[in-house]
């Protein structure tokens, strides 16, 4: 008898998205945070810098609305410019797992990184910039291999330390002008990120 049987799934099995589709949707995601960073800052430069003051201020509550905006803003072009092309390439990592996983990575590190940086941070001072987020990601990537076990995360793990690595010594105080808190904190979002998403990533084979 020929034919497919009720159970058969027919000659077309639909497999999900490719890996190709994977790349691009992580490569498209990635570039366009960047680009929003990119349109603020022109609106930023436009408007006289208007939104420098808008970042965190610890220590007050009205410096609370900070830990939202803070990642979004920076203190000029150059700022930006040095934190893009980590976000470009870290972002982009963390997406191949999903957009949804990225969300839940940021949401994380924006968070933590935010708050502590609030309550750790030195009065009178102003903290902004995407660098809460470098550090939250680069340590979600560096640890999340060892939490799941799997040997390919660890690999990527690995690759990631050799490339941004270096970057590590900026969650330590002593540089004029560097928001530490928000490297330190960021960084603390990105363990805490890497640990409680290590369930979910050991059930995918």
């Amino acid at each position: 008898m020929s034919g497919w049987s009720s159970a058969s799934p027919g000659p077309y099995v639909e497999r999900g998205p490719s890996r190709f589709a994977a790349w691009r949707t992580a490569a498209l995601w990635s570039a366009g945070f960047v680009a929003l960073l990119w349109v603020i800052e022109g609106y930023d430069a436009a408007t006289g810098n208007q939104l420098d003051d808008e970042g965190i201020r610890p220590g007050y509550s009205d410096g609370l609305m900070g830990i939202l905006l803070a990642p979004l803003l920076h203190l000029g072009w150059d700022h930006l410019v040095a934190n893009s092309v980590p976000l470009l390439v870290l972002g982009f990592l963390i997406l191949l797992s999903g957009v949804g996983r990225w969300l839940v990575v940021t949401t994380v590190v924006w968070i933590v990184g935010g708050l502590g940086t609030w309550f750790f941070g030195g009065v009178g001072t102003v903290h902004l910039g995407a660098s809460i987020l470098v550090f939250g990601w680069l340590l979600y990537l560096l640890v999340r291999g060892v939490f799941t076990r799997r040997p390919g995360q660890i690999a990527l793990g690995v690759v990631v330390f050799l490339l941004y690595g270096g970057a590590l010594w900026g969650v330590l105080p002593g540089q004029a002008g560097v928001s530490w808190q928000g490297h330190l904190f960021g960084a603390l979002g990105g363990l805490c990120a890497a640990w409680g998403t290590r369930f979910e990533d050991r059930r995918v084979r």
